[in-house]
């Protein structure tokens, strides 16, 4: 898309988000790869280079050679490099910052939103966050990185209190969504009068659901996504550029239209937390096309 026709829909599309009562984000990977993290459908994608197959609960749950094995490929392969947010996070934190955010539902597990300046309870993770492991027994909660630590050492990857089995706090094949944050993310695109798709070819449910519940309950819908989506013909406005590219834009509009006499920039200088160093690991469903 070229800048004349990028800023024409940019333009519009800040008009809504000025007009709108709760405008709701949803993300996909299409967000996490402007920050160097693979997807998984990709032609460079992880599914062409491992076997979701190795990545089902029961598999992790069988032994604990099979879980070293699996804990190996994902700090060796999967959570590699430093990720950190890129334009299309803090232009979405930049939208939480002018009051204009009610929440983020995300595909993504890589705690970037949060890392740009998203508050941690307006994002709603469908598919959990790789910064948390989680005991399966007592549900006590550690920090990757320490984890991490142990697989390095040799030493147990088990919990420390209870010697229960620990898991990444994603969603597995063969695993349910959480419950409670499905719910709660729920009631948010039903709930709100503009949903934005970023990033997301809305092919992975049950997480490609929300934007139905949007627009079934009278929402308009705008998509930023490079390739076509189930809803495009749904959609008020469609726009085919990178999410960084196209969120920028619209969101200096927004800013313009809000603050007119600063000329867009906010008046409050807000630190940002120090972004983690994980790298993305999400699983699709099982009903999803690969």
């Amino acid at each position: 898309m070229d800048d004349k026709n990028l800023d024409a829909l940019a333009e519009k599309v800040s008009d809504l988000i000025v007009e709108a009562r709760k405008v709701v984000v949803f993300t996909g990977a299409g967000v996490s790869t402007e920050s160097g993290i693979s997807d998984f459908r990709g032609p460079d994608g992880l599914w062409t280079k491992f076997d979701p197959e190795d990545f089902t609960i029961d598999k992790f749950l069988r032994s604990a050679e099979t879980r070293r094995q699996q804990w190996r490929l994902l700090s060796g392969e999967l959570i590699t490099g430093e990720a950190k947010p890129n334009p299309a996070h803090y232009a979405i934190a930049d939208l939480h910052r002018l009051g204009k955010l009610d929440c983020v539902i995300t595909q993504n597990v890589d705690n970037l939103h949060q890392a740009a300046g998203v508050p941690d309870d307006k994002v709603f993770e469908l598919h959990g966050n790789m910064r948390r492991v989680v005991c399966l027994r007592c549900r006590r909660v550690y920090l990757f990185e320490k984890i991490k630590a142990r697989l390095a050492s040799g030493g147990s990857l088990d919990c420390e209190v209870c010697r229960g089995i620990l898991k990444p706090d994603v969603v597995f094949f063969g695993e349910p969504l959480p419950e409670r944050t499905v719910e709660e993310a729920t009631a948010h695109a039903a709930a709100c009068d503009l949903f934005l798709v970023i990033g997301s070819s809305l092919v992975v449910y049950p997480a490609a659901y929300m934007p139905d519940y949007a627009v079934g309950a009278g929402a308009k819908l705008v998509i930023i996504n490079l390739s076509p989506t189930p809803m495009d013909d749904q959609a008020a406005i469609v726009i085919r550029a990178r999410a960084g590219d196209a969120m920028t834009k619209i969101v200096e509009k927004v800013k313009e239209k809000l603050h007119p006499k600063t000329g867009g920039e906010l008046v409050q200088a807000v630190d940002l937390p120090h972004p983690i160093h994980y790298n993305r690991v999400g699983f699709k469903r099982k009903n999803a096309k690969m």
